[in-house]
Order: structure tokens, then C-alpha cells, then sequence
């Protein structure tokens, strides 16, 4: 089969390169490893993880606060294999839903295992060890990425699991061990500790949430151990030993000091990802990596093999879904003779717990590295008058503006819905908007959303509520 393009793994860059490449008349064909479309996003990853989430945090309402909203449910009872089922279910319908787009915009799917056999060549490598060749004009390369492992530490997904296996977990841990506390560790902590489970954070840093803005890290910190996890920062973890009944997690200051020792019963390791590269054939056909294992890419997604390109988490920048989505869509266009592009500086970055953490642009100590004079607007969300009557007051809104030019450089948010607040100041962000063009938006009352208005009256040191 000949093609203008060939798409290596159909998660959310790859799908969606796909469909808009197919949109802009080019012959398509996607090839993934899975029985199933969506890749680790939708699999095993975003999907999943926000499913239970959203029922765990549920089943802590009713367990915790429905009482004084004047319901009485009487002792919740969790059923976990329900639960799962209602996890699978999003899978499914998310998956299933991606393999009709792929059908409806004529892209051809193909399963195996990809690997670039040459110059406009794509070998797909069943799992019966059947192949079969694709040839085609251009290949995008679009493999996501896999979890990092621990040195020395054995991940069986059973006692000591990754976010796979911790997503899969067939009973509540009554005690749970995370290492790492990044956004992956401490979402999936926060879902087993509102099913019962003890959990403890080790983090190497002496902060959560590394990368993220230093205020809300700490402030976000606070909230979690207020509702009942335990944090070990500025640790490490020397050694993993699998027991009768679960493990044991040997760990010590990081600068060194005496060692001590944590019994689990599940163990997540929640480090981080690596691009997922094996078995493409990078090295046969000459495309060039990183020191971390990145795939080099110019301006416009080509690798240093003419023809051949790469998005998403195999390739510098955020590990993120929507980044892989937008970088998707700018590959194709390009290959389609228009311009397509990706904003890097508007990103928005959640972490789906309660309450949620949501930024957009330049943290307070990115500004300061690069010299920037800023001004900076907060609102606390006990002073919105919807987050009091809905009671979930916990958080602010930070808003950081050019000193000069009043234009916002980022915004960070801890919050309720902070997810979906974000996209208000991402969209004006992508217009240039200045602090004052938010201030002077007429928000709806009574919202969430006029935190962000008084956080960027606050920058003018003009709030009006607090």
C-alpha cells in the first residue's frame, strides 16, 4: 500500500495528525501496537486516571460531605469492582470513539508494531510475527512515551506498580507508598487515599510538583496533607524489598543521613516518563536523539531524515496530551503546503485532584531567572462568593503581568474547576490580552470565574471583594 502519510501510534498526537491529514486530502494510515486506538492517554493514562478520580472523589462526598449539605446517605459503601467497570466504560467509549473518527475520515489503521525500514518505508509487525510494508511519502513519528523506572527497583504491577498498575488495583492498599510527587503521584494518591488507603509522598526535591509555580506547590502541599497525606521531601529512596505482605521502602535524606524504613502494601513509582522509542529503527535509518532520548526535530516537526517527523512526548517540550494534539495538527498542515504552529507559551498544565491546580505561561521563579519585572494580582477563593456558598474555598487565582506592558505572562490557580478556568486566560493570553482587558470583562455572578477578574484587578492593586 503506497501513502502521502504513515502516522507510527495512534495516541492523542497521532490520531489527531491523522484525521486533519486526512482532512487536507492526504492518503493516511496510522499504525499502533494496541488491540485499541488512544495510546497511553486514553488506555491507560489521562482516561482512566480521570475516571476515578471523579467517582473516588464522589464516593468522599457522600462519605464526608454530604451531611452538611443536609443529605443523608447514611455509611457509603464501596463497591471497587463497580468502580472499575465505570473506569473501563470511559475507556471504551473514548476508544471506540476514536476508531470511528479514524474510519469516518478514511484513514487506514493498521495493528502491529511500527518500524521504519527505510526511506518511505513503514514495516507493521503483527503480533504472530506477520509483516506487512507501507509505503509512503512521509512518516510521522508519534509513539508517546513510558514510564520511567527506579534503578535497582522491580515493577511487577502487582505490589510495586506504576501508574498502569496502580489504575488496575483490585482492592484498597491500607497502606500506599508514592515515589515521586509529581502530577501523576499525586493524583492516583489522592484517589486511594479517598477509598481508605494510608498514603505517603517521598519526594528527591524538597517541593511537589517541580516545574510548577513555587507558591502554589506549597500552598497546594498544605491542602493535601490537611486532608490526609503525609509528605517525605528532600528524600530518597535507596532500596524496594517485595515481603509476605507487601514491601518495604528504604529511604534517607537526600544529602545523606540515617536511613528508615516504610512498610506498604502497594508501592506506585511515579517518577516520570521517557519517550517510547523501541523498536522504530531510529538508528537504522539515521534519525538523530538527545542525551535524554529525544527525537531532534526543527522548527516545523522534521527530524534530520528527509521525510520523516515527530510530535508529542517522543520529542522535546511538555509531556502533555493536548500538546501532542496541537503538534499533531501543525505536522499535517505543514505537510499539507499551509503553516501550521504551536504556541509553546500557552500550554495550559492541570493536575486533576481536588482541588484542582491549573497554570498557563511563566511561573514567579521563571521571570526572576530571566530577569522580567512583573507585577503580580491574587484572589483567594474564600473571598468568591460561589466558592463560599458551594463551600470549596480552598485556593487563589495568581496572575502575572508585565510590568511595562501590563501584558499577563502566566496565571496559576489552585481551585475548584481550576481545569476549566484556565481556558479563560489561555484564550487570552493567545490574544495578547493585558491584565486590564481581563478586569474590564464583564464575568457572571455568581461564578468561580470572578476570581480570575479580581486577580487581574489585583494586579492594579484595585480588587474590589478582598
Amino acid at each position: 500500500m503506497s501513502y502521502d502519510l504513515v502516522v507510527i501510534g495512534t495516541g492523542p498526537g497521532g490520531y489527531v495528525c491523522a484525521i486533519r491529514a486526512a482532512q487536507l486530502g492526504l492518503k493516511t494510515a496510522v499504525v499502533e501496537k494496541r488491540a485499541t486506538h488512544g495510546g497511553t492517554c486514553l488506555n491507560v493514562g489521562c482516561i482512566p486516571s480521570k475516571a476515578l478520580l471523579h467517582a473516588s472523589e464522589a464516593f468522599e462526598e457522600a462519605n464526608k460531605h454530604f451531611a452538611d449539605l443536609g443529605i443523608d446517605v447514611g455509611t457509603p459503601k464501596l463497591d471497587l469492582t463497580k468502580m472499575q467497570a465505570f473506569k473501563q466504560g470511559g475507556v471504551d467509549g473514548n476508544t471506540k470513539g476514536v476508531e470511528f473518527l479514524l474510519k469516518k475520515n478514511k484513514v487506514d489503521a493498521y495493528h502491529g508494531r511500527g518500524r521504519i525500514a527505510g526511506a518511505g518505508r513503514v514495516e507493521v509487525i503483527s503480533d504472530d510475527g506477520g509483516n506487512q510494508m507501507l509505503e509512503t511519502k512521509n512518516i510521522v513519528i508519534a509513539t508517546g512515551s513510558d514510564v520511567t523506572r527506579l534503578p535497582g527497583v522491580e515493577i511487577d504491577e502487582k505490589t510495586v506498580v506504576s501508574s498502569t498498575g496502580a489504575l488496575e488495583l483490585s482492592a484498597v492498599p491500607k497502606k500506599l507508598v508514592v515515589i515521586g510527587a509529581g502530577v501523576i503521584g499525586l493524583e492516583l494518591g489522592s484517589v486511594w487515599r479517598r477509598l481508605g488507603a494510608e498514603v505517603t509522598v517521598i519526594e528527591y526535591l524538597d517541593r511537589v510538583l517541580p516545574g510548577m509555580d513555587g507558591e502554589v506547590g506549597k500552598q497546594f502541599q498544605r491542602i493535601l496533607a490537611k486532608q490526609g497525606m503525609v509528605f517525605k521531601l528532600s528524600t530518597k529512596v535507596t532500596g524496594v524489598a517485595k515481603t509476605e505482605t507487601g514491601a518495604t521502602v528504604t529511604v534517607e535524606p537526600a544529602k545523606g543521613g540515617e536511613a528508615e524504613t516504610l512498610e506498604a502494601d502497594v508501592v506506585l513509582v511515579a517518577i516520570g516518563r521517557v519517550p517510547y522509542t523501541e523498536g522504530l529503527g531510529l538508528e537504522t535509518v539515521g534519525v538523530a536523539t538527545d542525551d535524554k532520548g529525544r527525537i531532534e526535530t526543527d522548527g516545523h516537526y522534521a527530524t534530520n531524515v528527509t521525510g520523516i517527523y515527530a510530535i508529542g512526548d517522543v520529542i522535546a517540550g511538555p509531556m502533555l496530551a493536548h500538546k501532542a494534539e496541537d503538534e499533531g495538527v501543525a505536522v499535517a498542515e505543514t505537510l499539507a503546503g499551509q503553516s501550521g504552529h504551536v504556541n509553546y507559551g500557552v500550554i495550559p498544565n492541570v493536575v486533576y485532584t481536588f482541588p484542582e491546580v491549573a497554570s498557563v505561561g511563566k511561573t514567579e521563579e521563571e521571570l526572576k531567572k530571566d530577569g522580567i519585572t512583573y507585577n503580580v494580582g491574587k484572589f483567594p477563593f474564600t473571598a468568591n462568593g460561589r466558592a463560599k456558598a458551594n463551600g470549596t474555598t480552598d485556593g487563589f487565582v495568581k496572575i502575572l503581568a508585565d510590568a511595562e506592558s501590563d501584558r499577563v505572562l502566566g496565571v496559576h490557580i489552585v481551585g475548584a474547576d481550576a481545569g476549566n478556568l484556565i481556558a479563560e486566560v489561555a484564550v487570552a493570553m493567545e490574544f495578547a490580552a493585558s491584565a486590564e482587558d481581563i478586569a474590564r470583562t464583564c464575568h457572571a455572578h455568581p461564578t468561580l470565574t470572578e476570581a480570575i477578574k479580581e486577580a487581574a484587578l489585583a494586579v492594579d492593586k484595585r480588587a474590589i471583594h478582598v
